[in-house]
């Protein structure tokens, strides 16, 4: 009897911290404040990869992350996405701690490499999280977000019966299947043509658009940057700083705005921001 009370009080608290941590609309802002992070490189030595880094995405936001290699871009979302820690400053999402909203299902990531499981079918392989989450599979929402992502009729196919672009798209959905407080990209289109990046950027715009779940992206493409995002921080290496934030304001996202004037001048802008940022030493901007 007292273990079966155990249980139920057991099932009780879980229930009631996933209602705590239930998704809101808009999702939840990233804040990040003064944070640092160095990697041991043996003999006493270590690799400065972030300091002092201040960013803040507000809930339902776009910020992407652009900067040279080696500036921290990946070791930021890994930090939000609880994965790594820093060793000063603060991290937090919705003013909790990553690893909370990890640990409740509440963060969605897709990385450039879609790490699709070969032996699934696109539909069980968006499926995936609830499996890992311990939850019912609502099947009604994996065909929703399937078709959401144009894979419909691709149900029962695998990932080597898939382009590299219609891969990429099960993963983001697959990223989304919970209905996450947000959404972490890195580099999801890196592998790509420029064609089928610049055909899946639309596509992604519009996949957000529709939810304005809060996302956090990192590229190397300007381009891509300011088509997608609604802020654009630039970092400067190394260590990783933030150079600049830029909002980019821009109603319609049509694949028509990427050969606006207003779209190539606030590209342009990035760019020169990035070549004053690709040396290792401090810069002044």
């Amino acid at each position: 009897m007292a273990a079966h009370h155990g249980a139920v009080a057991s099932t009780l608290v879980e229930e009631q911290h996933r209602a705590e941590l239930a998704p809101r609309p808009g999702g939840l802002g990233i804040e990040l404040r003064g944070v640092a992070k160095a990697y041991p490189l043996g003999r006493g030595r270590s690799l400065a990869a972030l300091e002092g880094v201040d960013l803040s995405v507000a809930p339902g936001g776009f910020t992407a992350l652009l900067g040279p290699s080696g500036c921290g871009k990946s070791t930021i979302l890994r930090m939000v996405a609880g994965l790594d820690q820093p060793d000063a400053g603060t991290v937090a999402v919705g003013g909790r701690s990553p690893g909370e909203l990890a640990r409740a299902h509440r963060l969605g990531v897709a990385f450039q490499d879609h790490a699709l499981l070969p032996w699934l079918s696109v539909a069980d392989n968006v499926a995936l999280p609830f499996r890992l989450a311990r939850r019912p599979v609502d099947r009604d929402r994996v065909d929703e977000l399937v078709r959401l992502v144009g894979l419909g009729g691709f149900e029962r196919a695998r990932p080597r019966q898939l382009s590299g672009g219609m891969r990429q798209r099960a993963s983001i959905a697959r990223a989304l299947a919970l209905d996450p407080d947000v959404l972490l990209l890195d580099e999801p289109f890196g592998a790509l043509d420029a064609v089928t990046r610049r055909r899946l950027n639309v596509e992604l715009r519009h996949i957000w658009e529709q939810r304005r779940t809060t996302t956090l992206m990192v590229t190397h493409d300007v381009t891509e940057a300011v088509f997608l995002a609604d802020q654009v921080v630039v970092l400067a290496g190394r260590p990783g700083r933030v150079a600049a934030a830029r909002p980019v304001g821009f109603s319609e996202r049509g694949a028509g705005l990427l050969s606006a004037p207003a779209f190539h001048a606030v590209a342009d802008d990035l760019s020169r921001l990035l070549d004053c940022t690709a040396g290792d030493e401090p810069v002044q901007l």
